[in-house]
């Protein structure tokens, strides 16, 4: 009889075709899915070539997504864009997407059912870890590792330990998984789950739509977790159902699985929520923030960019303005999810307000384009780093919250709660 085990530990074991896995056991596992974008890809195809590799190890378990740079934003991004266009085609890559029909590769992945409970996946970008919101086994690797992912199938793993995170209570009004997790970030530290699994457990995750689930798993990465799971739930069932291409999994904690520690986080405690300058552990809540005048807002990202936020962001927006000498950029994440704001009217109430619309595309969140800032511009963003320079200028500032925080400052000017616009 095996040893009780975790979810995380379940998924490895299997994975690696053992019977049973222990933190700090080194094993080689085959991979479900090996994911890159425009960015990691050309190292990674680089790698496969050094390799001597002729054939991806499955044309249907391989995606690429060009979304930090795409739209290209200059020659050097329209290259690298290039590179993984010519491996995809000549590989004949299923999962590629190219401009007109991509996302945001952490939205889009979920929503076209490419992975699923149960799953290990590697990715050549930190957030990969967004898809243990469906219980899979996913995280971030070097470009290095994503190219031999390509050729082999197969990755080595140092098992994690697992921390669990106990949810009780009730979650009051204008509360969101982005505030629970800049919550728990704030609790541990960017170094709190240094290469452990973060474990959301407990009856009160009923409360948690599949959307705040992949915001609270996207920023596991920023208390340096190596994956954040949840159990697949009758909501995540239902979500599910119709959406996966392959069959899935779903696995289970055993009841005395041990754990290297944990931590209960009483949801009616929490309040709205802003991570300050520079680092997501530096939280306050939105009512120590209101001095904190702002230049910029922006709203979308693989963290934020969910129907469930354009809507939450719209609902605040309606009837209002943003204020005078503040841009408010909206990033829809996926085009299906351009399409529904369209749809719903949310696209409208984001152009009245004087937002500026854009197609799907990390652009601002590291950086890119698409809302870079100057000197001493202060942003509030959905995103998930606020890292020095970040978002652009060195002096510059990024603020991190929900959609309905980030709408309400754009409106009023200013760090803001929905409620201080009425």
């Amino acid at each position: 009889m095996s040893r009780p085990m975790t979810i995380a530990e379940k998924i490895l074991a299997a994975h690696a075709q053992l019977p049973e896995v222990r933190p700090g056991q080194l094993i080689e596992c085959d991979l479900d899915m090996v994911l890159a974008n425009d960015i990691t890809a050309p190292i990674a195809i680089k790698t496969f070539g050094e390799l001597g590799a002729t054939e991806v190890f499955d044309a249907d378990r391989i995606c690429l997504v060009p979304d930090h740079y795409a739209p290209n934003k200059d020659i050097k991004s329209a290259r690298q864009t290039k590179i993984v266009r010519d491996f995809a085609h000549s590989h004949h890559i299923s999962h590629y997407w190219e401009v007109g029909c991509m996302g945001i590769e952490h939205a889009l992945l979920p929503e076209q059912g490419v992975v699923g409970p149960g799953d290990l996946i590697i990715g050549a970008d930190s957030h990969t870890c967004t898809y243990g919101a469906l219980g899979a086994f996913s995280t971030g690797v070097g470009s290095t590792d994503a190219g031999v992912g390509m050729a082999t199938g197969q990755a080595w793993f140092k098992v994690p330990s697992t921390i669990s995170v106990e949810l009780t209570g009730q979650m009051t009004p204008g509360v969101t998984g982005k505030d629970l997790i800049l919550h728990l970030i704030g609790m541990i530290g960017v170094d709190g789950a240094l290469y452990q699994a973060l474990e959301f457990r407990g009856s009160a995750v009923e409360q948690l739509s599949m959307e705040a689930r992949m915001t609270i798993s996207n920023m596991v990465i920023e208390a340096g977790a190596k994956a954040g799971i949840f159990e697949v739930n009758g909501i995540a069932r239902s979500w599910l159902e119709g959406r996966t291409e392959r069959p899935w999994t779903a696995y289970r904690s055993d009841q005395d699985a041990a754990y290297a520690r944990k931590i209960e986080i009483e949801l009616s405690a929490l309040e709205p929520t802003v991570a300050w300058p520079h680092l997501p552990s530096n939280t306050k809540t939105v009512a120590e923030s209101r001095s904190v005048k702002i230049d910029q807002a922006v709203i979308g990202s693989c963290t934020n960019g969910r129907i469930e936020d354009m809507r939450a962001a719209a609902e605040v927006m309606r009837g209002h303005q943003i204020a005078d000498g503040v841009r408010c950029i909206v990033i829809p994440a996926t085009q299906a999810v351009y399409r529904q704001c369209m749809h719903e009217g949310l696209t409208d109430v984001f152009l009245d307000a004087h937002c500026v619309v854009s197609t799907p595309t990390c652009g601002p969140c590291l950086g890119g384009y698409m809302g870079i800032l100057a000197d001493g511009e202060r942003c509030i963003s959905t995103t998930n780093r606020n890292f020095v320079g970040r978002m652009g200028a060195k002096t510059s500032e990024v603020y991190l919250a929900s959609p309905a925080v980030a709408a309400a400052s754009a409106v009023a000017g200013h760090i803001a709660l929905p409620t201080d616009l009425d």
